[in-house]
């Protein structure tokens, strides 16, 4: 191993040391040390005793306590550090206790049981200090707060080739959360207090604080939110963001390897000055102060399937101090123009749990179809565990439209059911990720509706790494209506295929069954998959292949789908991935299409 050593006297220069006697993680132990000695401040004398004193620190740690160094000169610009490990330190007494109620704690006992080094093995000072750290940072977490030490010790005797561990681990009682205390907020304190994730008098966890802290910044209510425990003393443990420390990203692992909440070192300091009392209750401070009333927010976008777009939302995240909320979107594009809203009424979990009322109108006009749309659905929201979405809906829509030459002007009335999940690592280019859409409708002329029809549509769409520089994307969406009014089902409700998101190569919702004027009409089904592959090649730039194929169509087996493709690039951008594509139809031969959009794939 070759190690590079700045020599200083009345010169200086760069030297290179050839490491001798040891490899491995010793070795790599030794670079370490070594590399981060600064040799413009030292004579050559010292810095060759700066050398050999970093050496013996870096063979410590491994059991070696009498190595013996030689630093050989070669050349003005070459050495070779020999280094002889000496006789290894082995354990002789290893003792470690557990006192309090930590004692009977599973994470601790865990931690001692996994505990890697036994009598007769090599001393290894890693784990011993891990150890440490990890007693220490259990018990921020879990709430033992007059935790100590009443003995840690190594007793290293070179002499005899032997060490003594001792730690002696005495956590005092576990604290238990107490009553809760809301500060500044907007919203009814009792809709927050039914937030919680934890009860008055169990143990205390750090990260059922964190949770309670992450959902109420969930509900949009609040520009801040800080959850923390009422101590004793002046100070205050806090919950904070992770830092960069070892320590503190070693103690805060978990044995599946999941990161605890972390505190930081002011938190540490008030949580050690705690004095034990027979009232082990700790009350909850929660403080927070309001969000904005109003916000806006303007995006620009352009795909070759519409053009240029723009929209333009008006969020209110509350507008009462029972916490609903009120939502508008305004889109413009060349063939569609859209104005929706949304007032959402939260229920006993804010998050989850809530009714919406949406409304909205739709004007299209784009190929063959013509459309003016109204629409009002009543709809309640659950949120599972799991992350599953249940949507169960009401919707109302009067359509004005002409579709292939044919007009018509219906008032349909249907319930509908919906089932989604999104899930994305990095959401501006997912590096994992996937999509699942699944909706259920039905209408019927017994209640008053101008169609009678029932409609179900699935969307899956994946994304996964292989390495850093491999990401596959395939997509599948299926879609059919049965019905025996096809003629008074409205364009937003038929099938259509082809474009950006669906088959590229063909234009945007081309692919469809046609009349006998050859003008399109819509499908009863739909069918279409995509599956692409991308390869980085250059920092945010990936270059891309892809094979798209799917039809809309009155039949479930159709005489052949359309089938695209062709090659691409994708820029991460500022502001999201911008796609750019060639690809070829494979029923026109010296047809190409060009696809270009930006926005996420989600």
């Amino acid at each position: 191993m070759v190690v590079g050593l700045g020599m200083a006297g009345s010169t200086s220069w760069a030297m290179n040391a050839q490491i001798e006697g040891v490899e491995g993680e010793i070795a790599d132990n030794v670079r370490l040390y070594l590399d981060e000695v600064e040799a413009e401040q030292y004579s050559d004398e010292r810095l060759e005793g700066e050398v050999r004193q970093r050496t013996r620190e870096a063979m410590r740690v491994f059991g070696y306590y009498e190595p013996q160094i030689e630093l050989r000169r070669l050349q003005p610009d070459e050495a070779r550090l020999i280094i002889e490990p000496g006789p290894r330190i082995n354990i002789e007494v290893l003792e470690i206790l557990l006192r309090g109620d930590a004692a009977d704690d599973p994470p601790f006992k865990e931690a001692v049981e996994n505990f890697p080094l036994e009598e007769g093995d090599p001393l290894l000072h890693a784990p011993w200090d891990s150890l440490r750290r990890q007693l220490s940072g259990l018990s921020l977490e879990r709430g033992y707060f007059d935790w100590g030490f009443a003995d840690r010790r190594m007793e290293v005797r070179p002499f005899e080739q032997s060490a003594r561990l001792y730690m002696d681990f005495d956590s005092g009682p576990r604290y238990r959360f107490g009553n809760i205390r809301i500060r500044g907020s907007h919203i009814q304190p009792d809709r927050l207090k039914r937030m919680q994730t934890f009860e008055t008098g169990e143990p205390y966890l750090a990260s059922e604080l964190a949770r309670y802290n992450q959902r109420l910044g969930e509900t949009g209510w609040f520009s801040s939110v800080s959850v923390r425990p009422r101590l004793e003393t002046a100070h205050e443990l806090v919950i904070s963001e992770p830092d960069k420390s070892p320590w503190w990203e070693e103690a805060t692992l978990t044995a599946g390897g999941e990161r605890r909440p972390r505190l930081s070192a002011a938190s540490l300091g008030s949580a050690m000055a705690v004095h034990q009392s027979e009232n082990t209750r700790l009350p909850i401070d929660v403080s927070v102060e309001p969000a904005d009333r109003h916000r806006f927010e303007i995006g620009v976008g352009y795909a070759t399937d519409v053009g240029p777009r723009l929209r333009f939302g008006w969020d209110q995240p509350w507008i009462n101090r029972r916490g609903h909320s009120l939502k508008h979107d305004l889109y413009l594009s060349a063939p569609e123009q859209r104005f929706t809203g949304v007032y959402n009424i939260p229920l006993e979990d804010p998050v989850r749990d809530n009714y919406r009322l949406q409304y909205g109108l739709r004007s299209e006009d784009d190929n063959d179809t013509r459309t003016l749309e109204a629409t009002v659905e009543l709809a309640r929201r659950w949120e599972f565990e799991n992350r599953w979405v249940q949507t169960l809906y009401w919707r109302t829509t009067y359509e004005d439209f002409t579709q292939g030459g044919d007009k018509a002007q219906v008032l349909i009335y249907y319930p509908g059911i919906q089932w989604s999940r999104t899930r994305t690592r990095n959401s501006r280019f997912p590096s994992w990720g996937d999509r699942q859409q699944l909706s259920l409708e039905y209408s019927d002329t017994a209640w008053g509706s101008d169609a009678q029809f029932f409609r179900l549509t699935g969307d899956s769409e994946w994304i996964r790494m292989l390495g850093n520089d491999n990401r596959f994307v395939g997509r599948l969406s299926v879609g059919a209506i049965a019905t025996s009014d096809f003629d008074r089902i409205p364009p937003s409700l038929r099938f259509f295929a082809g474009g950006d998101r669906s088959v590229r190569g063909y234009s945007y919702e081309s692919l469809a069954p046609t009349n006998d004027q050859g003008r399109l009409r819509g499908g009863q089904q739909k069918l279409t998959t995509s599956v692409e592959y991308q390869r980085r090649v250059s920092g945010d730039w990936w270059g891309a292949a892809f094979v798209d194929s799917g039809d809309a169509f009155d039949d479930w087996a159709p005489n052949d789908l359309k089938t695209g493709a062709g090659l691409g690039a994708r820029w991460i951008s500022p502001v999201g991935p911008i796609r750019f594509d060639i690809a070829h139809p494979f029923d026109h031969d010296d047809d190409w299409r060009v696809h270009f959009s930006i926005g996420p794939e989600f």
